[in-house]
């Protein structure tokens, strides 16, 4: 495994592309397990192409979506998940479990930033090798990756991109009370995947189930990214500008962002590096 020594005297930067560089090359050596994707996804994408191709032959619109419009949010929700995508809650959970976090204690970074470049790293290489391939398959489909606003669709996914990361390590966290948080985190996963509209935009659920999800932080993962993408904004009888609803979306980055820190700093205290 990759590892690196914070010197004294190293700035922050440095620190942060020094984990970045190190993780690239530890997940590079076994770049295989990630060409999966490149079957998952078009398989994936084939399913929902004939499903929807089937509805749309006796309606012009789903709920405001045109077939082409469809079709582009499956394909860049697709998208989305392999760039947020990150395992930040089960190594957090298994250094507390086995005791090896203690040795982040004594380290002049802070885990949560050491674990958010990790990712970064990571979902670099994943660009390469997952993302390239599958959007030329999507290309053969007529899937036109043209943003309507491109500089709100960067910042949104950016967003996202940091939500996720969120999300999953506050979940890790969870193993300061738990010590496993598998069950925790496969149930959350499902509802995360269900709530941010992942499998099904969230404007088709019933208006009553929209209304709740409007106010869960989940929608901004991959159902707000790719609205924003399209052009425009539509969920439980709100609509929104993409910069109100993007500013909304850095809004509850924020609030997940301080969530976690309290939820952090009281789990902290009951660490006692058992297994270390």
């Amino acid at each position: 495994m990759q590892s690196f020594v914070v010197k004294k005297g190293n700035s922050p930067p440095r620190v942060f592309k020094a984990v970045i560089t190190a993780t690239y090359k530890e997940h590079f050596a076994y770049r295989s397990q990630m060409a999966v994707s490149i079957f998952v996804h078009p398989i994936y994408f084939l399913v929902h192409y004939f499903i929807w191709q089937a509805i749309f032959q006796i309606r012009d619109t789903v709920s405001g979506l045109t077939l082409e419009q469809m079709l582009m949010y499956f394909a860049i929700s697709s998208l989305t998940g392999v760039l947020s995508w990150d395992s930040s809650g089960n190594t957090l959970q298994r250094l507390i479990q086995t005791g090896q976090f203690i040795t982040f204690q004594l380290r002049p970074v802070s885990h949560i930033y050491y674990s958010f470049f990790q990712k970064v790293g990571h979902r670099i290489m994943a660009f390469l090798i997952e993302m390239l391939p599958v959007i030329c398959f999507y290309l053969l489909f007529g899937i036109r990756f043209i943003p309507a606003k491109p500089f709100w669709a960067l910042i949104s996914l950016f967003l996202s991109f940091v939500l996720s990361f969120l999300v999953n390590y506050t979940i890790g966290t969870l193993a300061f009370w738990f010590v496993k948080t598998d069950g925790v985190r496969r149930a959350v996963y499902l509802f995360t995947s269900i709530c941010s509209g992942a499998f099904l935009p969230l404007n088709l659920f019933p208006y009553g189930f929209q209304k709740f999800l409007f106010y869960l932080p989940f929608q901004f993962i991959t159902y707000v990214p790719v609205r924003v993408f399209i052009g425009h904004y539509e969920l439980a009888g709100i609509t929104m500008s993409i910069p109100q609803i993007v500013s909304l979306q850095a809004g509850m980055v924020v609030v997940m962002f301080l969530f976690n820190r309290a939820l952090w700093y009281m789990g902290i205290e009951r660490f006692t590096g058992v297994g270390a």
